[in-house]
């Protein structure tokens, strides 16, 4: 399957019909987001398309169900997973179930989390919930801007870029939510890790494909899927790099050096974790390795927040920021 096919069948019987991107409007947005204030945005409406599935169209999970590392038999030792280690307690959310949900609305360490992933930006980040004295709980609007999740927060239904953290349109306008140090590792690493850490099970094995990839061949495409941007950089689009503080490195050369040092950054691969948009099984992608991040602090180091994202949408949303490949 190709992943235009896969992403089609995500996408309301009523909208197979359409070519190109689904563009949005704010006038037509009110009787689906009547608690929205869109008199309050940052971003121009022109770069908001929709994805094709509506509102919630691809579900969050609000009541994560979890099984011992050990008994997480259904994973390939080499699938990723996003990891999250906070306190005394390690959690695993493998992007088979992932890549169907794109959220999970979770507490690990007592911290209220949310555990997001792009497929189209290849974007993982771990967000702390809590904003404004509030537990935020999110859900996916159905919208993508410059490729990239918008997610929304189901008490003010303010409008929030996966990639960023920052409210975009309505009520939270301009809050960011802070980000929690987060692995996308394979599952054998992460239970060498963490022996008694837990591994996220489906919601409903039944209800999704899940082990199967709609995005097959996505990361080897020439460009980026329903992308409205240009894109100028001096690596191809979906080249993967090592996002850090506002700067990147390319996977490839991550992978060459295995090390790499900037200021307090310290940045190491090794072999032994598939890529989840390459095969039309997760679980037979072709190598990519594992890259940790971390920040030398005066306790050692310790895991920084990083992202493993595609390179047109880490200048997308950073312009003019540096790619360093060799």
């Amino acid at each position: 399957m190709s992943f235009r096919r896969g992403i089609l069948a995500l996408m309301p019987v009523a909208l197979l019909g359409a070519t190109g991107p689904l563009h949005a409007d704010p006038r037509s947005w009110s009787e689906e987001w009547p608690r929205t204030d869109f008199s309050r945005h940052s971003v121009d409406y022109s770069e908001i398309i929709s994805g094709g599935p509506p509102k919630d169209g691809i579900p969050a999970i609000d009541s994560p169900a979890f099984v011992p590392a050990a008994e997480a038999r259904n994973l390939a030792p080499h699938e990723p997973v996003i990891s999250v280690a906070i306190g005394d307690e390690a959690r695993a959310y493998p992007l088979r179930i992932m890549v169907w949900h794109e959220i999970v609305n979770d507490t690990v360490g007592g911290v209220p989390v949310a555990v997001t992933w792009c497929p189209l930006c290849n974007s993982s980040v771990v967000f702390d919930r809590r904003m404004a004295g509030r537990v935020l709980g999110f859900g996916t609007t159905g919208k993508l801007r410059h490729s990239d999740l918008v997610m929304y927060d189901r008490q003010t239904e303010s409008w929030w870029q996966q990639f960023s953290g920052q409210a975009i349109v309505g009520e939270m306008l301009g809050a960011e939510l802070k980000m929690v140090p987060a692995r996308v590792e394979s599952v054998a690493r992460f239970r060498n890790r963490f022996p008694e850490g837990k591994v996220l099970a489906p919601p409903d094995p039944s209800a999704r494909p899940y082990g199967q990839n709609p995005y097959a061949g996505y990361d080897r495409a020439a460009q980026p899927f329903l992308y409205k941007g240009d894109y100028s950089g001096k690596v191809p689009p979906l080249a993967r790099v090592v996002a850090v503080d506002g700067k990147a490195w390319t996977l490839e050369l991550v992978r060459k050096r295995q090390r790499i040092e900037a200021g307090d950054i310290v940045i190491t691969w090794e072999p032994g974790q598939a890529s989840p948009l390459d095969s039309a099984e997760i679980g037979g992608g072709r190598e990519i390795g594992n890259v940790v991040v971390r920040r030398r602090t005066a306790n050692g180091l310790e895991d920084a927040v990083y992202d493993v994202s595609f390179a047109f949408a880490f200048l997308a949303f950073n312009p003019g920021a540096p790619i360093i490949a060799e």
